[in-house]
């Protein structure tokens, strides 16, 4: 990727709050167009990153760039050109839909005119509902209205934090298809914190996971994941008659682990019945064949490996 193409870059990010490391020296890189999904557990550091990130928080060092220019030195110009929603979007309930995004627009020093307006409130499918007061609004429909009102000012970016938290599946369903249009018809770019792990996978094209404030994976969400890839475990009858025989054949290498009667193997789709029918024609009894594989997965073996001390500094 050129120069041109990063929309955000940070490197060597670090805050502190007394002894506490929020970020630590983090760095990453979103391009232009990227469903980018920023993960990590509680406490990771995702909430201060993006805090500083808008400037609602300053960094102890380390340095920002959006646009490609020094968010410090150029933060008006660069905001203009954000938009955002950190975590629950606050609104007036007496107020209608309509005029919540009137105020908050006029506030922010938008010319907002109801064309506008209703072209924001049809994008998030809110439309129907301009005129009722977001006070009789489901948390789902408030999440949507705040992706509105980031909106407003057409902005390139758009930052979200954990903006399906709370929601009942429809209405993750109703955000995650949104995102999906921003990204695809509207060109924009977008920044995704969650910690909804399947979420993400069913949107991002690249993501980041941190851990305790430093990053420890970043990339391609297919070629993380390796979609060809399954973690498979099959607990059989016997693990101790399965293992005698499994560790004389060629499925040995692809076993990854093995607890009493469950094994787990990382093999490709199309191996999976090869595989069962190999147990079978040996006589190993087999009681279930369970496919692991999914972020949530890969994330839990990324962070353990972070706690148990695998990656270092360097």
């Amino acid at each position: 990727m050129i120069a041109e193409n990063k929309v955000i870059e940070v490197k060597n990010l670090t805050k502190k709050f007394n002894n506490l490391v929020a970020v630590d020296e983090l760095n990453l890189t979103v391009f232009k167009g990227d469903i980018f999904g920023f993960l990590g557990p509680n406490g990771a550091g995702k909430s201060t990153t993006i805090r500083m990130l808008l400037t609602l928080i300053k960094p102890d060092s380390g340095t920002i760039k959006i646009f490609g220019k020094d968010l410090l030195k150029d933060r008006l110009s660069i905001l203009r050109n954000v938009g955002s929603i950190v975590e629950k979007p606050d609104f007036y309930g007496y107020l209608t839909a309509y005029k919540n995004l009137e105020i908050l627009g006029k506030i922010s020093g938008i010319d907002v005119s109801k064309k506008l307006i209703m072209k924001n409130l049809e994008l998030v499918g809110l439309a129907e509902r301009y005129n009722s007061k977001v006070k009789t609004f489901s948390h789902g429909m408030k999440q949507r209205l705040g992706i509105a009102q980031a909106l407003l000012h057409d902005p390139e970016l758009i930052i979200l934090d954990e903006p399906t938290t709370g929601l009942d599946p429809m209405g993750m369903k109703e955000i995650r298809d949104l995102i999906i249009y921003l990204s695809k018809d509207l060109k924009k770019t977008i920044f995704l914190s969650s910690h909804l792990l399947n979420e993400v996978e069913m949107v991002a094209n690249r993501m980041i996971i941190i851990n305790k404030g430093r990053a420890q994976v970043e990339g391609y969400v297919k070629e993380l994941l390796n979609k060809n890839k399954l973690f498979v475990s099959i607990e059989v009858e016997d693990g101790q008659i399965a293992f005698n025989i499994i560790k004389d054949s060629r499925w040995i290498d692809s076993m990854r682990n093995h607890i009493n009667n469950t094994f787990e193997f990382n093999v490709e789709a199309n191996e999976i019945p090869y595989l069962n029918k190999f147990l079978v024609e040996n006589d190993i009894m087999v009681n279930s064949i369970i496919p692991k594989r999914s972020l949530e997965e890969y994330f839990l073996k990324i962070t353990q490996e972070a706690n148990n001390g695998r990656f270092n500094k360097n």
